[in-house]
């Protein structure tokens, strides 16, 4: 009976280990599992919040450029090249240096400076060219630019309303010999001697001579609402650290001068220029090519001053494209 009792013992011994084991497996294997899911579901999380904040970022970086690109597309010009906010309020347009159209758009700003040159013109309402500024006036180059025989950038300037009269000019806001162009924009209807001789050839001569100027600007009036014939031109300017102020009236400036008494005076002054011009020289010196023909880049070259006038020796040789007896003006 002894023997049995131990038996049934050992049995029920081993049947009780068996079933702790079973539970202990259980439970080991469901607390290994629990931190893997958990640790799926934080990193999820974590990757949902970063793409999250991806996108708020992209669309806030969106929003911020956008309006930059709509700046622009603006028309509208909103500086100056040397006044700030001066071109505000008028539309920036772009006319080739050469057309000929005598036509212009009202309240626009155009540039009309040759190559690289930044001067602006402007117009009223009434597309009168009024005013015209340039921070710097870069001189022509022949040498560097295409300059045609006659000293111009273009073969004839815009046919603006007036240029038709026999005693007015194509005349240059700023010339061709200042870097500016032909289009409308820079012409306008001038007194022909005030355009070849007068102030207006002056103020050209004044800034060729000191290498250029800063802080150029014209004003340009007229009598009336309609016309496109200057009553006025104010021209301000520096050359060599001094401020210019030039201001005539568009007309004869020798009708002006005899009115005044000053006629005696100024053909005493052209005797005597005349009297110093020499009657002839050596052609060979002056015509580099042979052709027996001198253009104006061969005259400059040769150490002759513009413009070449019909008592000048060298008149004969150069072509008066428009038979005022001038050339190079």
């Amino acid at each position: 009976m002894k023997t049995y009792w131990k038996w049934g013992a050992f049995v029920l011994a081993m049947g009780v280990l068996a079933g702790c084991t079973d539970e202990t497996t259980t439970e080991d294997t469901t607390s290994k599992a629990t931190p893997v899911t958990t640790a799926t579901t934080e990193n999820t999380t974590e990757q949902a919040s970063e793409a999250s904040k991806s996108s708020e970022q992209q669309t806030t970086k969106q929003q911020t450029t956008e309006p930059k690109e709509e700046a622009k597309q603006d028309t509208t010009v909103k500086t100056a090249s040397h006044t700030k906010d001066a071109l505000k309020g008028y539309k920036k347009i772009t006319v080739d240096g050469g057309d000929r159209s005598g036509s212009r758009q009202a309240k626009v700003v155009v540039d009309i400076g040759f190559g690289d040159r930044k001067y602006w013109a402007y117009t009223n309402e009434y597309g009168q060219l009024v005013r015209v500024t340039a921070a710097k006036i870069t001189l022509q180059n022949d040498k560097t630019e295409p300059v045609l025989s006659t000293g111009r950038y273009y073969a004839d300037e815009a046919k603006v309303p007036g240029v038709e009269r026999s005693d007015l000019d194509e005349g240059h806001v700023i010339a061709d010999s200042l870097g500016g162009v032909s289009n409308a924009y820079n012409i306008t209807p001038q007194d022909s001697t005030l355009n070849r001789h007068g102030d207006q050839a002056y103020m050209e001569k004044a800034i060729r001579d000191a290498g250029g100027a800063t802080n150029f600007e014209a004003i340009i009036t007229y009598p009336n609402k309609t016309t496109q014939i200057p009553s006025k031109y104010k021209y301000t300017y520096t050359i060599r650290g001094h401020q210019v102020v030039d201001e005539f009236e568009n007309g004869n400036p020798d009708k002006t001068n005899e009115s005044l008494g000053l006629t005696k005076k100024k053909t005493e002054e052209t005797t005597t220029t005349k009297a110093k011009v020499p009657a002839t020289g050596d052609l060979s010196k002056v015509d580099t090519n042979g052709n027996g023909q001198v253009t104006i880049k061969e005259a400059k070259e040769a150490g002759y001053s513009m413009p070449i006038t019909r008592d000048h020796w060298l008149y004969q040789y150069m072509d008066d494209r428009d038979g005022d007896g001038t050339v190079g003006e």
